[in-house]
Parts: C-alpha cells; sequence; structure tokens
C-alpha cells in the first residue's frame, strides 16, 4: 500500500554529532539551514544531547542563542529540541524544577518539536519532560529507544510504547543510536508497535552503523513507519543517518508520496561539501556488514575515540578485546541499552576487567559508582536480570532503589538562586543548573555567536571572503572574462 511518508532532517544535530565530532558551528548553519528549511521537512533537528554540551565546553557557543538565531533563518519548519529525559543534556538526573523550567525556555527559544527519550525506556524520566512540554505548546514525540537482546522482544517494546501513549506524546520515535535493526526484525517490530498506537505516527531514527539502514528504513516504511529521519548526503552515511535523496528516491520508486523538494536539498549538500573540504572534516560513505557489532553495539564514533584513549593508556592492540568483554558486560547488567550514558558505563567497566585480569584479579574488582548506580536502579528500570552473587559484589548488598530517579533529587531553582545568582535570565540559570562556575563563566566571557562564515551567498562572496581570511595575500587582481554570447545567454 502507498502512502505519504514524512521525512525529519538531522544534518544540523545528529549527523555532524556522528560524522564531525558535533563541531558544525552557528556560522556553518547560516547557508544550510534555510535551504532545508524550504526543503519540506516536517521538522529540523538542532539542538540536544551532545550538541548542547559540545557548543558550551568546546565551540563557546551558547546553546539558547543558537535557538533563537536559527529561528530567524528557519522560518517555515519547526526547529527541534531532543533530550535524555530527565537527564536533558548531561548524564545525570535533575529535579523536576529543572526540567519543568527547561520546557519553557525551549518554548520561549522558538522550539516547536521535543523528542525526549530515556536511555533505559524507563519512562517514568519522561513523565515531566513530556508533561511540562506539552504545558508549553510544544509537538512531542517520545523515544522508544531499540536494542538487541534476548530480554528485548517486540512484546517488550510493545509495552513501552503503551507506556509512552499514557503519557500523551504525539508519536513515538523508535531510536536505534547504533544502527541495530535488521529487515527481518523490522517485519515482526514495527506491525507490534502499530498494532498499539493505532493512528498515532511512528517515526523512525536508525543510523547506518552497520550499512543496513538505507535499506531498513525502506521496509519500515511498508511495514507501517510514517516518517523517516534522514541527513542531507555528505553528512550521511558511516555511523550517521541515511541519504535524504536516496530515502526520497527510493520510496518514491516504490510508489509512495515524499513532499521533499530534493533542490534545495542539493544545494546544502554542495554547500556542507565545501565546508567540510575548508575544515578538513570527513563526508559520509557507506560501511561494511560486521557481525561483531551486533556483540557489543558500541557507535563507531565510540569505538574510534576508544582506540585513540587505549593508546594513550598503553592499550594499544586491546581494541577487540575491550569490545568483547563489553559484550559480556552489557549481558551480565541485564541488557542496557548502549547509549549514553550507558555505553560509557560499559566500556569503562570492560577496561577495568580486562587490566584487572592482566592483573591476575577477578572481573568487576573495581567498580565506577556510576556503575554501582545503575545495578542498583538508580537510573530506572533493568529490562535484564542481574545475578544476586554479582548485584551484592557491585552493590555491596544495598538496597535496590524503586522510586522514581527525579523524585529522589532535590529541587534545586531556589539553591541556585541564592547560591550562583542573581541571573540575567532563565537561560541563563538553566546554564549554570548544567555546568560549573569556571565552564559557565567562560561561555559568557566568550560573547556573542559569531555567524560569519567564509560560504557566501554567491560563489564570488565565498571567494573575496575565503582571501580575506589569509594573511599572506595583501592584494589581488579580479579580470572578469567577457564571455561569447552564446556563453552568456
Amino acid at each position: 500500500m502507498t502512502r505519504d511518508i514524512k521525512l525529519v532532517d538531522v544534518t544540523l544535530r545528529d549527523a555532524h554529532q556522528c560524522l564531525w565530532a558535533t563541531r558544525m558551528t552557528t556560522a556553518m548553519m547560516q547557508d544550510i539551514a534555510p535551504r532545508l528549511d524550504r526543503a519540506g521537512f516536517e521538522a529540523i533537528d538542532l539542538v540536544g544531547g551532545a550538541v548542547f554540551d559540545v557548543m558550551v565546553r568546546y565551540l563557546k557557543e551558547d546553546p539558547w542563542e543558537r535557538m533563537r538565531i536559527l529561528n530567524r533563518w528557519v522560518t517555515e519548519t519547526p526547529l527541534i529540541i531532543h533530550t535524555r529525559g530527565q537527564s536533558l543534556f548531561t548524564f545525570e538526573f535533575f529535579p523536576d524544577d529543572i526540567v519543568e523550567l527547561a520546557a519553557e525556555r525551549f518554548a520561549a527559544n522558538g522550539m516547536r518539536y521535543h523528542t525526549p527519550y530515556d536511555p533505559l525506556n524507563d519512562m517514568r524520566n519522561l513523565e515531566i519532560p513530556v508533561k511540562a512540554a506539552k504545558q508549553h505548546g510544544l509537538h512531542v514525540v517520545g523515544g522508544l529507544v531499540y536494542t538487541y537482546s534476548p530480554v528485548h522482544t517486540d512484546e517488550y517494546f510493545a509495552r513501552k510504547a503503551k507506556d509512552l501513549l499514557a503519557l500523551g506524546v504525539d508519536g513515538i520515535f523508535l531510536k536505534d543510536a547504533s544502527g541495530l535493526l535488521r529487515p527481518e526484525r523490522v517485519a515482526t517490530l514495527i506491525p507490534a508497535l502499530k498494532a498499539v498506537m493505532g493512528d498515532t505516527p511512528l517515526q523512525i531514527h536508525t543510523h547506518c552503523n552497520s550499512g543496513l539502514a538505507p535499506y531498513v528504513v525502506l521496509q519500515a516504511v511498508e511495514h507501517g513507519v510514517d516518517v523517516v529521519h534522514t541527513a542531507t548526503s555528505t553528512l550521511a552515511n558511516g555511523v550517521s543517518h541515511s541519504p535524504t535523496e536516496l530515502v526520497t528516491q527510493n520510496l518514491r520508486r516504490r510508489g509512495h508520496t515524499v513532499d521533499i523538494d530534493l533542490e534545495p536539498v542539493s544545494e546544502a549538500a554542495e554547500r556542507l561539501a565545501f565546508i567540510a573540504k575548508k575544515e578538513g572534516k570527513q563526508i559520509g560513505a557507506p560501511r561494511e556488514y560486521d557481525e561483531f557489532h551486533y556483540h557489543h553495539q558500541c557507535a563507531g564514533g565510540m569505538v574510534s575515540n576508544l582506540a585513540y584513549q587505549l593508546e594513550s593508556m598503553g592499550l594499544e592492540g586491546r581494541l577487540n578485546d575491550i569490545l568483547e568483554e563489553a559484550g559480556h558486560v552489557r549481558q551480565e547488567l541485564g541488557y542496557p541499552i548502549v547509549v549514553s550514558p550507558f555505553a560509557q558505563y560499559i566500556v569503562t567497566q570492560s577496561i577495568l576487567n580486562v587490566m584487572g585480569r592482566d592483573k591476575g584479579k577477578p572481573r568487576y574488582e573495581t567498580v565506577p559508582d556510576e556503575v554501582r548506580l545503575y545495578v542498583k536502579g538508580g537510573y530506572g528500570e533493568i529490562a535484564g536480570n542481574i545475578d544476586p552473587n554479582l548485584y551484592d559484589k557491585i552493590t555491596r548488598g544495598a538496597e535496590p532503589i524503586t522510586d522514581r530517579p527525579g523524585a529522589l533529587v532535590k529541587p534545586a531553582i531556589k539553591r541556585l538562586r541564592d547560591t550562583r545568582g542573581p541571573f540575567d535570565s532563565d537561560d541563563d540559570l538553566l546554564l549554570a543548573a548544567f555546568y560549573d562556575d569556571k565552564t559557565y563563566r567562560e561561555l559568557k566571557d566568550a560573547g556573542p555567536i559569531v555567524t560569519d562564515y567564509t560560504l557566501g551567498r554567491t560563489p564570488l562572496v565565498t571567494l573575496i571572503k575565503g582571501i580575506a581570511e589569509r594573511d599572506d595575500i595583501r592584494t589581488f587582481h579580479f579580470i572578469q572574462k567577457n564571455l561569447p554570447a552564446k556563453e552568456t545567454a
């Protein structure tokens, strides 16, 4: 059955997070965003997760200011704010009053579309984010995080979808951060979700880690998915998402209607290629299928970072040992989903186990506090079972935590105003809630975001800007060639 299929663009958030280590500046977006705005996407993914954090810590750009700037450049398409539910943009849980204030500021800064998710699929951690966002008029599409394990069955995901719907979301997106979905699983999982969702739209957000995603999204549509997340081709593939251009063409060839204008998308792709070359950044390329990926399930960017970190620790050549151990740690810890922060916790525990084993020590001899808190239930519901002996060893016999994690965190707004205020705005108060005073001050001292970039509106403007940036050129001559009439027609 042919249908009308919509696309969500992830170029300005998740795509560069995957391929450029989240280093796309606001200035780089100036010539890209208006083109994506004209293309006809259901929404454009902009800020969230690592993007918020990298902007503050490394780019020294205020994320709230980026939201306001992009609202001037994108006027037709809703912009998406993406959060880790009760954790917002970090690895720690925030009190309900901070989460509620954040939703208010999302709306105030022009965000119209919210996509919260919880890394453990504990929907208690989405209660406040969803409720607060809806109160401020945001369109809310809740995340259902996919993983491959014996306990994450179709019945599990259908049950979690019901929990999400009970919160009042406007839609659900199936978040496959490590690109684990395979065509045969789509054939059973998507119908199971649609059976409980009815007319509520289902979106698919899957990465190309296994090389299967461009085909998986087509099959997902055949089985009932309504919206596909894609990236402009320059920043697609690799560990990013399926290319907008290819997905659109393939869906149309299968008879579906996709109301996307590919001309401005092509223009954006050309400009992104220019930026990539100028900045020395990679562009996406298809990946080969690797069965080992389904054992450790770590995202590609994390694997490359891990290899570098192991080398600096004197553990070069041990990458596969660590990844092999990661698969076993994940199983023993009840199959946490390999997304932040649990991806980092699993890998850290795996390194400690391997290093300990090298010294003749038993596994789990050293355990990070974050892993102890997870095992006790401090982050939420654990999908699988943890051996009682391992539980006691890790937690030292502590009682499990059964309360909603956010409810255990004390309100923070009054304390922040008293100890670190006054603030010029609630946006600044939230920055202070997320970051220590040093990081906060460095961001504020950096001043307004610079939006000018070498890339100009015409090739001539781009040339002049590029020359102006070079210290080794003091003068240049511009000669206009008089073309024959047939060349200028």
